[in-house]
């Protein structure tokens, strides 16, 4: 059993299918949390800046697609 580090709440957590670097939300304050450790369980409050650069990657996914879907719409002008 681990405690939240932002509200003190206990984190009731599977250990057996728990795994470092897991991510999990507090239920009582709902901050996300890093699985770091298993025995003894251990977490720790993902950062912001964690948030930001996954957030990043996500909209940089969005925009290699948004690039091969322009690609294909040109190749469908040149056809016709």
């Amino acid at each position: 059993m681990a405690l939240c580090p932002e509200c003190d709440a206990e984190l009731d957590v599977d250990e057996f299918d728990a795994d470092k670097g897991d991510v999990i939300s507090c239920p009582e304050c709902g901050s996300n949390l890093h699985i770091v450790g298993l025995s003894p369980l251990e977490v720790e409050v993902v950062s912001d800046e964690d948030d930001d650069e996954d957030e990043e990657e996500l909209e940089e996914e969005d925009e290699e697609v948004s690039d091969d879907e322009d690609e294909g719409g040109d190749d469908e002008d040149w056809d016709r």
